[in-house]
């Protein structure tokens, strides 16, 4: 199996709009300066848009509320795979989070 990158997750993205499912499993609390839980780490349809066009810097959203990509190689990548979803699980210092799509 190749190695997944940013690239093999905004590809995955980019061809299963509409179709992709996210799962907060932690995330940034500036209460704590640290990664905290979430309470619901369930799937749910992610709200999805065009990826905005910053006039400096990028979106480190992709366009997927509740998604945060830190780039510049500090984004790591996992297979994920359960009974009902198959995608991707993307951990970082501001969390971690699963984008995947319905298995048929």
């Amino acid at each position: 199996m190749s190695k997944i990158t940013l690239t093999t997750v905004k590809s995955f993205i980019k061809n299963n709009k509409g179709k992709i499912f996210i799962s907060t499993l932690n995330r940034f609390s500036g209460m704590t300066d640290g990664i905290e839980p979430c309470n619901d780490k369930g799937f749910y349809l992610a709200d999805q848009t065009d990826p905005k066009q910053l006039e400096h810097g990028r979106d480190n959203t992709m366009g997927i509320k509740n998604a945060y990509f830190v780039f510049d190689s500090r984004d790591y990548f996992s297979i994920y795979e359960d009974d009902q979803f198959n995608g991707y699980e993307v951990s970082n210092c501001i969390g971690n989070f699963i984008l995947a799509i319905k298995e048929k």
